[in-house]
């Protein structure tokens, strides 16, 4: 979802005044440059409350700050091999915020920092490097089409 540019309270008090002076709200958004929705909202949200000032939202507060994800993402590229939960106690003890590991693939994830893992292989016994390197050493002298 897109997010909201906020407008500042001279623009608000300019809207609102075109409006209450019976300009049409679509002249008002031709004038200045703004969506019809956004006028439209503004409206509404003024004659219901009487205020063109936000309303408090649902939803827990953000935790974090832009620089707190900025600093995940510079610590994160400058120790790539660096996990998730190490990343979040790093954090804490830099600016005393707690977040949880899920909260740091996220952040991360946003930044375009995926977590690379490394890949895990069998482990190879002695008898099977013996196979392997008789089998390669039988057929070395082989062409393409043997």
């Amino acid at each position: 979802m897109p997010q909201r540019r906020q407008l500042d309270p001279v623009l608000k008090g300019r809207i609102i005044g075109r409006l209450e002076a019976d300009q049409i709200q679509t002249e008002v958004s031709r004038a200045l440059n703004l969506a019809q929705s956004v006028i439209s909202r503004l409206w509404r949200r003024f004659k219901d409350t009487g205020d063109v000032r936000h309303m408090p939202v649902q939803g827990r507060p953000l935790v974090k700050t832009p620089q707190e994800d900025r600093y995940l993402s510079l610590t994160a590229r400058r120790n790539r091999t660096m996990p998730p939960r190490q990343l979040s106690s790093e954090l804490a003890a830099a600016s005393g915020v707690r977040v949880s590991r899920q909260t740091v693939y996220r952040r991360l994830g946003a930044g375009s920092l995926c977590a690379r893992r490394p890949a895990m292989c069998v482990q190879l016994t002695r008898v099977h490097i013996r196979n392997r390197l008789q089998s390669s050493r039988q057929h070395q002298h082989w062409t393409f089409d043997e």
